[in-house]
């Protein structure tokens, strides 16, 4: 049994629909997946409305409810996963709706800035590229300066004028990490501190731990051997549960290339007794 627990769909910045990456799933024999979109769970509308047209229960496929979180830390991108969150919880999903409102006026601003560079893209087309994601944000816009030409890759568009202090950057509305913790537990779920190797900073990766994160993403395609180690202590160290996953996107010359390929063991999952999408 092998799961991956970090997975986004069209639903934010992926390629596959939430259904693609289900059949996907099956295609691959995982037995656990967790679909993370940033800051919405509208991809499990999506499989609601598919109902019986999945048929996980004949594959032996659980879907775990899931979502990530960006916060706000002005030095560092900190990214917190929230899982078995219930995905109806009024106050969760109130939330979730500030979040995507204001990530529309923040996507008008980075074009705006941009044309004003000499970058010449329309709003409306960036809209047309995110279809119907509920997080649209700067991989949309990457997408529209590489069709229009500007650079060769999404990645370079991020390096050049979309990553932080980059000439096109606008900070958005974040809740801190103590906020997004709280908020996942409403919800009833568990949070996990995303590809810690990312923070940069271990030192303020076991603060957040301190701050009451339950477990972190020992395996991430982003952490070396020597990273997998170190954070696999830390979280025997601090009595945490430990999770991962692919962090797949779909994405052309991204690893991982499609589903399967990096994976976990499922008997990792234990601590997720929640409702499972079955």
């Amino acid at each position: 049994m092998i799961a991956d627990l970090h997975i986004h769909t069209t639903a934010s910045d992926g390629r596959l629909s939430p259904v693609e990456v289900v059949h996907q799933a099956k295609i691959a024999g995982l037995s656990h997946i967790s679909i993370t979109d940033h800051d919405t769970v509208a991809a499990y509308e999506e499989l609601r409305e598919a109902g019986g047209l999945l048929n996980t229960n004949a594959s032996g496929l659980s879907i775990i409810p899931g979502i990530e979180f960006s916060t706000d830390l002005p030095q560092h991108e900190v990214h917190i996963l929230g899982y078995c969150v219930d995905i109806d919880n009024a106050e969760f999903r109130s939330q979730l709706e500030s979040i995507r409102n204001d990530r529309l006026k923040r996507s008008a601003k980075i074009v705006d800035k941009l044309n004003k560079l000499g970058y010449s893209i329309d709003y409306a087309h960036v809209l047309t590229i995110a279809g119907q994601t509920r997080a649209v944000g700067r991989p949309h816009i990457a997408q529209a300066l590489v069709e229009k030409g500007y650079f060769p890759t999404v990645t370079e568009a991020f390096k050049h004028v979309l990553d932080k202090n980059s000439p096109a950057y606008v900070p958005h509305y974040k809740l801190t990490p103590a906020q997004v913790i709280r908020l996942i537990e409403q919800a009833k779920g568990m949070a996990i501190l995303a590809h810690p190797g990312l923070v940069g900073d271990d030192k303020l990766v076991v603060d957040l731990i301190k701050a009451g994160i339950h477990g972190l993403e020992v395996y991430h395609p982003e952490h070396d051997q020597a990273a997998t180690k170190r954070y696999l202590a830390m979280a025997n160290q601090y009595k945490l549960k430990i999770t991962g996953g692919s962090d797949f996107h779909a994405i052309p010359d991204r690893y991982p290339a499609k589903l399967g390929i990096f994976t976990i063991s499922a008997t990792l999952i234990d601590f997720c007794q929640c409702n499972k999408i079955t």
